[in-house]
């Protein structure tokens, strides 16, 4: 690859504004345009970031953008995912990858068919936060994993982001919506899940937008809105996670790996570089480990330079398509366990993704 991947985004609604932030400070990276169904929107997020706006028919067939920055709502990831591998293009996705594995495979087909990467979301299992306890885990610090456990709790997100309808539509609720994060990071840690039992469930409670201009629209609820599940992990090891959208109030949220010798305190999923904590039996008190792995400084768009360092040196991306689509279908299987009252097998088995060292740097990328 010579200079920078050229990155072209379709949907800027409210996540860009984060990837928006953080690829000017990523140098394997160049955004060159950006597209939405809202074209003044889009019309004004290109002047603001110094682009071009295109329709979205355009910029999948631009000949200045080599991937694809797809930051649509779910239920369109594989539409515009599928016509960006059609056009040439590589594609890198916000999370879910689809909205079920059965339209998520025939994409990454179509991408190992035509030499092609798929990348996607979460990427923040690349920063130091998460990097650092996958360190202390894999030296032993707190000997064998035995365990882990996450949880992810509120009340929903009509409470603070101005429209928040798809969060209540296929490919949404706090499962596919925040569970990537959760299960991403215990699968980059514990390597991937072969089963799963879960239950899932909603409340009757009305729903309406609290901020903006949709203020007071009643909201309608079409997935679950509580999800607990049990995960068993290849090398023996069982988690438990519950994500949900049905808590006003939580002491304190939780993500855990207990070990025969001690216990990590895993940061929030949602974010880089939090402090990570550990508690052995030989230092019986809670500690802030020294930060010993990940990007520093990442934010989003950070596995998007980490798959176009890999297309340069021809090695595998981290935050790739196998691991979103293994984390597809343990969510699937997950809600179907719930349904069918029993421990649902999962087909894929994607290798834990490299390790990031400490001395990762922008150029080294």
């Amino acid at each position: 690859m010579g200079g920078p991947l050229r990155v072209g985004v379709v949907g800027v609604g409210k996540i860009s504004e984060q990837y928006f932030a953080q690829l000017p400070t990523l140098p394997n990276l160049e955004l060159t345009a950006v597209a939405d169904l809202n074209e003044e929107r889009a019309r004004e997020v290109a002047a603001e970031q110094g682009v071009r706006a295109l329709t979205v028919d355009e910029l999948l067939a631009s000949p200045d953008v080599d991937v694809v920055l797809n930051l649509t709502i779910p239920a369109a990831h594989v539409e515009v995912g599928t016509r960006a591998l059609q056009n040439g293009k590589h594609v890198f996705a916000e999370k879910p990858l689809a909205l079920a594995p059965d339209e998520a495979a025939p994409m990454l087909a179509l991408a190992e068919e035509r030499g092609l990467r798929v990348g996607s979301a979460p990427d923040t299992v690349l920063g130091t936060g998460v990097q650092t306890a996958r360190r202390l885990l894999d030296e032993g610090r707190i000997g064998t994993p035995v365990s882990a456990s996450a949880q992810w709790t509120a009340p929903g997100h009509e409470l603070w982001h101005p429209a928040p309808a798809f969060y209540y539509q296929d490919g949404g609720g706090p499962l596919f919506d925040m569970g990537p994060y959760y299960l991403t990071t215990l699968v980059s840690l514990l390597g991937p899940v072969v089963r799963v039992s879960g239950a899932a469930v909603r409340s009757e409670r009305e729903r309406s937008v609290a901020t903006g201009p949709l203020q007071g629209t009643a909201l309608t609820v079409d997935v679950d809105t509580h999800v607990s599940a049990i995960l068993e992990h290849a090398g023996g090891t069982y988690s438990t996670i519950t994500v949900s959208f049905e808590v006003w109030a939580s002491r304190t949220p939780l993500f855990e790996l207990y070990g025969t010798e001690g216990t990590i305190a895993v940061p929030d999923p949602n974010r880089f570089s939090d402090p990570v904590e550990i508690w052995t039996r030989s230092e019986p008190e809670w500690t802030v480990a020294p930060v010993a792995g990940g990007y520093a400084d990442a934010g989003r768009g950070v596995g998007l330079a980490d798959m176009a360092r890999a297309i340069e040196t021809d090695r595998p991306h981290r935050a790739s398509g196998e691991l979103a689509f293994h984390v597809l279908e343990i969510m699937d299987a997950i809600l179907r366990a719930g349904r069918e009252h029993r421990v649902v097998e999962l087909t894929s088995a994607p290798a834990r993704p490299a390790d990031v060292p400490l001395d990762a740097r922008p150029e080294s990328w």
